[in-house]
C-alpha cells in the first residue's frame, strides 16, 4: 500500500477523504482497488489517483454544485498546504482514472447490510428482496451523450433530455444495494432484470411487479434457488391443477410449479372513502399451511420500499437535477461513485439503527445522514488516516448519531393518489379509481382470496360461457383426460376438417400457449378441475 507523501506542509494525498464516510471507504481499499484495475498512476502527482477516485465519490455527495466547489469542500477543513487545480485538471483526473475502479468499489460494497435479526428485514427464513427500474435518470443533452442513449419519445414530442435507465437489486428492509446495472432506457427492464438474477442466494425471497413475470425470467430466478413473490399480468391465465383450502391454487408455467392467489385488496380511508384493486400473485411457496395467502398477499406491499431507494437516489442525493458528464464515459463513472455512496450511507445508517434493540432500518431518515455525511467533510471529521494502517472504526459515529436522535415515527399506513408531475408524460393525470390528492390516512384493509371461477359440468344452472366453456364442459365430461383435437371437434359438432376445424386448432394452440391448457402431446389437451383433484 501507498503512504502519503508529505514535504513540510505541503501534503497532496490529504484531500483523499470523504469526511467520516471514509471509514466506510478506507484509503487502504482504494489503493486495493486502484492496483486491481491498473488505474495508480505511474509516478507521484499533484493529483494522485486515490485523491481522483474520493473526489469522483465527492462529486456524487455534492451533486449539486461544480467540480471547482466540490474540491473546495474537500479541502476547507485542512490545515496542509494543498493543490488548487483548475477545472481541467480536475477533468483529467477523471479521465486518468476511468470507471474501472469506481465500478470495483461498488461492487466491494454491494450486498445485504442487516444482520439476520434485524427487525423487518426477513420473512420467516428468507431475507426479502426486490428489483425494479427507474428511467427517470437525465442526462446531459450533448451529442455524445445522445448516440448513447437516444432521445425518448413522449406523447407531445420527445424529452427534453436523454434518459439512463437504472436497474438495481435491493434489500427491502434496508434499501441496501445488492446490485446494479444501468444504460439506454430502448433495453427493457427484463433484459436489465436477467442481468442481476446470477447475484440471488438460496436465502432470498424476491419480490417483484408485474413486468417482471415472464416465463423465462421466473425460470431463471428459481434456478438459482431464491423464491419469489410476482405480481402477474392480467393476461396471464394460468391453469389450475389443485385447489387449496386458503383459496390459492397450484398451477404450472413452464418447468415451475407455482402458486397463484388471486385477491382483492380494499383499504378504508378516515374520510370514508373506499379504494382498492385485484391482485394475482406468483409465487414458489405453495405450502399454504406454512404461508397463508393472505399473509403473503400483506408481504408483498414490502416491494414498494425499492421505490424509496429510487426516491432517495433520485430527489434527495441528486435532487432531481440533470446528471454532470457529457459523455458516456464520464456518465458511468458518475454514477458507479453516485451508487457507492448511496450505499455507503445506507451501512452506515444500518450500523447506527442495529445499536438500538428493537429498532427497525425504516426509521433512519436518509436526508438526516446524508446532510451528516456533507458536513464532517467541509469540517474533515472522521476521515481515516493518511500514513500507516487505519485503527479500529467507529462506524455510528456523528453521522449515526444525527440518525439516532432523529428517528423517524413508525410507519403509518397512509394513501394518496399517483400522478407523476410532467406534462409530457403519459401518467400525468393518471388517477383511475379517484383517490385523495393528499395523504389520507388508512383505517382499515381487507383482503379477500377468491378460488378461481372455472366452469362446473355438475352444476347444470352454470351456462357454458362461449368456445372455452364449452371445451371445459367436454375435458370435464370425459373424466378429464387428455383429449385429441378432432374428438374435441367431434363434441362440438365441427366438421372433422376444414375451416372449422383449423379455426378450433388454433384456438386450443392460443390456450395453451397461455398457459390455460395442457399439451400432453401434439394436439391433445387436457385442463384439471378442483373437483378433480381435491
Amino acid at each position: 500500500m501507498r503512504q502519503s507523501v508529505t514535504s513540510g506542509t505541503d501534503d497532496v494525498f490529504a484531500p483523499g477523504h470523504i469526511g467520516e464516510l471514509t471509514q466506510v471507504i478506507p484509503p487502504e481499499l482504494v489503493d486495493a482497488v486502484l492496483d486491481e484495475t491498473r488505474a495508480c498512476e505511474q509516478r507521484l502527482r499533484s493529483l494522485p489517483s486515490r485523491v481522483g477516485v474520493y473526489f469522483v465519490l465527492a462529486l456524487g455527495l455534492f451533486e449539486h454544485l461544480g467540480a471547482a466547489l466540490v474540491w473546495e469542500k474537500l479541502v476547507a477543513g485542512l490545515t496542509a498546504q494543498v493543490p488548487q487545480p483548475s477545472e481541467k485538471a480536475l477533468r483529467d483526473l477523471r479521465r486518468r482514472i476511468g470507471v474501472a475502479p469506481l465500478q470495483r468499489l461498488f461492487d466491494i460494497l454491494a450486498g445485504p447490510l442487516a444482520q439476520p435479526s434485524t427487525p423487518g428485514v426477513r420473512y420467516r427464513r428468507w431475507r426479502t428482496v426486490a428489483f425494479d427500474g427507474c428511467g427517470s435518470l437525465s442526462v446531459p443533452d450533448h451529442e455524445r451523450n445522445r448516440s448513447w442513449l437516444g432521445r425518448t419519445h413522449r406523447r407531445y414530442g420527445p424529452s427534453g433530455y436523454p434518459r439512463l435507465m437504472l436497474m438495481t437489486l435491493c434489500e427491502t428492509g434496508t434499501r441496501g444495494l445488492i446490485t446494479a446495472s444501468f444504460g439506454p432506457a430502448t433495453k427493457s427492464e427484463t433484459d436489465y432484470a436477467r442481468d442481476l438474477t446470477g447475484h440471488l442466494t438460496s436465502d432470498m425471497l424476491l419480490l417483484a411487479d408485474r413486468a417482471f413475470d415472464s416465463t423465462e425470467l421466473l425460470t431463471d430466478i428459481a434456478a438459482q434457488g431464491a423464491q419469489f413473490l410476482v405480481r402477474a399480468t392480467s393476461v396471464r391465465r394460468p391453469p389450475v391443477l389443485a385447489l387449496l383450502p386458503d383459496g390459492s391454487y397450484l398451477t404450472r408455467i413452464g418447468s415451475l410449479s407455482l402458486r397463484v392467489i388471486e385477491a382483492e385488496i380494499r383499504s378504508r380511508t378516515a374520510d370514508g372513502g373506499v379504494f382498492g384493486g385485484t391482485y394475482r400473485l406468483l409465487t414458489t411457496l405453495r405450502d399454504h399451511r406454512a404461508d397463508p395467502a393472505d399473509h403473503l398477499v400483506r408481504l408483498y406491499h414490502e416491494r414498494w420500499e425499492i421505490e424509496t431507494t429510487y426516491l432517495a437516489l433520485r430527489h434527495t442525493l441528486l435532487r432531481g437535477r440533470v446528471l454532470r458528464s457529457k459523455d458516456p464515459v464520464g456518465l458511468i463513472q458518475e454514477m458507479w461513485g453516485l451508487l457507492t455512496v448511496y450505499q455507503a450511507l445506507r451501512a452506515i445508517m444500518v450500523t447506527a439503527v442495529e445499536t438500538t434493540s428493537g429498532c427497525d432500518p425504516d426509521r433512519a431518515g436518509f436526508t438526516i445522514a446524508l446532510e451528516a455525511a456533507r458536513d464532517t467533510v467541509v469540517s474533515s471529521i472522521g476521515p481515516a488516516p493518511v500514513a500507516g494502517p487505519s485503527t479500529c472504526s467507529d462506524l455510528v459515529g456523528l453521522i449515526g448519531a444525527r440518525v439516532l436522535q432523529a428517528l423517524l415515527p413508525r410507519r403509518r399506513m397512509r394513501l394518496s393518489t399517483r400522478i407523476v408531475k410532467c406534462g409530457t408524460s403519459r401518467y400525468n393525470s393518471w388517477n383511475r379509481d379517484g383517490r385523495p390528492r393528499d395523504s389520507t390516512p388508512i383505517t382499515t384493509i381487507e383482503i379477500t382470496v377468491h378460488p378461481p371461477a372455472l366452469p362446473n359440468p355438475h352444476d347444470p344452472g352454470q351456462p357454458p360461457s362461449g368456445r372455452w366453456g364449452q371445451v371445459c364442459q367436454i375435458l370435464a365430461a370425459n373424466s378429464n383426460e387428455a383429449m385429441h383435437t378432432r374428438d374435441i371437434a367431434q363434441h362440438l359438432g365441427l366438421a372433422t376438417a376444414g375451416r372449422p376445424r383449423s379455426s378450433l386448432t388454433a384456438q386450443l394452440c392460443y390456450w395453451a400457449r397461455n398457459g390455460r391448457l395442457i399439451r400432453t402431446a401434439p394436439n391433445t389437451y387436457k385442463i384439471t378441475l378442483p373437483d378433480a383433484l381435491t
